[in-house]
């Protein structure tokens, strides 16, 4: 009777905490960086929403700072979820990348907001983003405007990750343009993975054509329960269909994720000893330990 009590007081995340035993950490601690700069641009993309697009920009650009890095989020969706998520109101802003993109004569520098995070700033986005696929159709080289926008800062950074809206269209063609590298945040349900090809398949048609250097940094395991079969099921088929692709790291799914964003801070501020946290500082030390990150 007592054992039945305890069970019922057992929080979610204890709960996943006891699935299994930690995995051993075996990437090193990056060495710190005496210079900085020029930039390797990351994508991090996604045709589909709700898999953990945003919370890994956001906190993989932390981790990243934690470790030394230079970061420049950079805010690609309209919904400016990036922005907010860092303590960010975009709606009183004057310049942000919307007028950049459509803009030419405008400095990025103007745009940059510095944040709370260590070594990371942000380049902000809101509503006003939604206009601009339909303004660059009949812009020259309309695929490369966020090429340009970056152009003048990636020196000054180590690495930049743009956060992109969930779509295929010109944005995130803009985004894997200007991009070195894509991360693929994958929730671990049926759906999501679902348009995983179509998206490979994109990534693929823009290297032939118009980025030959792009390349797929790695597909990124979200929201994961190993409680459940489906999740367990779902995780095993994208290692059988990507293998290497796929990040040892997997983040799993908490509450404390969607509390941070109420906070509008990383997790890794907000909850610095959690699960969460520690799994975005391992896949920090990962994306280095690749190559992928300086």
């Amino acid at each position: 009777m007592l054992g039945g009590a305890k069970v019922g007081l057992v929080s979610e995340d204890f709960q996943l905490a006891l699935v299994g035993v930690e995995e051993e950490d075996d990437f090193p601690t990056p060495e710190p960086l005496f210079e900085h700069g020029p930039a390797r641009i990351i994508a991090m993309c996604n045709q589909k929403g709700g898999v953990g697009k945003t919370t890994t920009s956001i906190n993989l650009a932390a981790a990243l700072g934690e470790y030394g890095r230079k970061v420049l989020l950079v805010d690609f969706d309209p919904q400016g979820a990036a922005t907010v998520g860092m303590g960010i109101n975009a709606l009183d802003m004057d310049v942000t990348i919307y007028n950049l993109i459509l803009n030419p004569r405008l400095s990025t520098r103007d745009a940059i907001c510095k944040t709370s995070v260590p070594n990371v700033d942000v380049l902000p986005a809101n509503i006003d983003l939604s206009a601009a696929e339909l303004q660059l159709v009949n812009e020259v080289a309309r695929e490369s405007a966020l090429t340009r926008v970056l152009r003048s800062v990636e020196d000054e950074y180590d690495v930049i990750i743009v956060d992109c809206q969930p779509s295929l269209g010109l944005l995130a063609v803009n985004a894997l343009t200007a991009a070195h590298g894509v991360m693929i945040p994958v929730a671990t349900e049926f759906f999501a993975l679902r348009g995983v090809a179509l998206l490979v398949e994109t990534i693929e048609t823009v290297r032939d054509r118009i980025n030959p250097r792009l390349k797929i940094d790695g597909i990124l395991p979200t929201m994961v329960d190993p409680r459940t079969l489906h999740s367990r099921e779902v995780l095993e088929r994208l290692n059988e269909a990507f293998g290497d692709l796929v990040f040892e790291t997997e983040i799993r799914r908490t509450v404390k994720f969607p509390d941070a964003s109420v906070a509008t801070e990383p997790i890794l501020s907000f909850a610095p000893s959690h699960a969460g946290s520690k799994a975005y500082r391992r896949l920090a030390r990962e994306v280095i330990a690749r190559g992928d990150a300086p």
